[in-house]
C-alpha cells in the first residue's frame, strides 16, 4: 500500500512538472514572437553589406511597422546603394508610399534587376501606372518599367500601356508590344479548376 501511494505521489510530480513545463515554453514561445523583427534591425548595423540588405528585405517581407524609425534612420545613414534599395523598398512595406519613387528611379541604375525584383512583389500593378504617364520619366525607366508590368500586370494593365505602343521612340514601343503579348499570353492561359475535398458518403458538407 506504501509502494502504491509513493507512486501516484511520483506521477502527479512528473504531470505538474510537465504541464509546467509545457508552459513556460510556450511563455518563452510567445515571448519570442514580437522580437522577430527586432533581430533584423540589429542586423542593419553590421558591418556586412549583404546582411544588412538580406535584413532589410526580411523586414520587407514582415513589413515591420513597429521598426519604421528605426529603419528610417539607418536608411539616411546608408552607403551602400544596394542595400539603401532594400531599405526603401522595406519602408515602402511599412507604409511610406514615397519611397516607390526612388525604387522606380534605380531602375535606371546598375541596381536595375534588384528594383525590378522588388517591384514585381507589389500587390498589384496599379501604384506603377503614374510612372508611365509622367513626361520626365526617361526612356530607359519606362522600358523596364514595362518589363516589369509584363510580369505582373492584368487587364486593366493592357489599357494602361496601349497609348505607348505606338510611341516614337522605339524601345518603349517594343517594350509596350512585348509587355502587351506577355499579359495576353498569361490571360490566355485556362484557369485552373479549384480542388475540392470528394464526399464521403453520409457526411455532412462542411459550413
Amino acid at each position: 500500500m506504501k509502494t502504491m501511494t509513493l507512486c501516484i505521489l511520483a506521477l502527479g510530480c512528473l504531470l505538474i512538472f510537465g504541464l509546467t513545463g509545457n508552459a513556460q515554453s510556450s511563455t518563452q514561445d510567445d515571448a519570442a514572437a514580437p522580437g522577430d523583427s527586432s533581430q533584423y534591425t540589429r542586423q542593419l548595423s553590421s558591418s556586412d553589406p549583404l546582411t544588412r540588405q538580406s535584413a532589410a528585405e526580411a523586414l520587407a517581407r514582415l513589413a515591420a511597422v513597429d521598426q519604421k524609425k528605426l529603419v528610417e534612420g539607418y536608411a539616411l545613414e546608408e552607403k551602400d546603394k544596394r542595400v539603401r534599395l532594400a531599405l526603401n523598398w522595406a519602408l515602402y512595406r511599412m507604409g511610406k508610399s514615397m519611397m516607390l519613387f526612388p525604387i522606380v528611379r534605380d531602375l535606371d541604375s546598375p541596381r536595375h534587376d534588384q528594383a525590378a525584383d522588388y517591384l514585381a512583389q507589389l500587390e498589384g500593378p496599379e501604384p506603377l501606372y503614374s510612372f508611365l504617364r509622367q513626361d520626365n520619366t526617361r526612356a530607359r525607366v519606362t522600358t523596364r518599367l514595362l518589363e516589369v508590368l509584363g510580369r505582373v500586370g492584368d487587364a486593366e494593365t493592357l489599357n494602361q500601356i496601349k497609348p505607348l505602343n505606338t510611341s516614337f521612340d522605339p524601345r518603349i514601343s517594343e517594350a509596350a508590344q512585348t509587355a502587351t503579348n506577355m499579359i495576353q499570353r498569361r490571360l490566355d492561359q485556362p484557369q485552373q479548376p479549384v480542388k475540392t475535398r470528394p464526399r464521403v458518403l453520409g457526411q455532412k458538407p462542411d459550413r
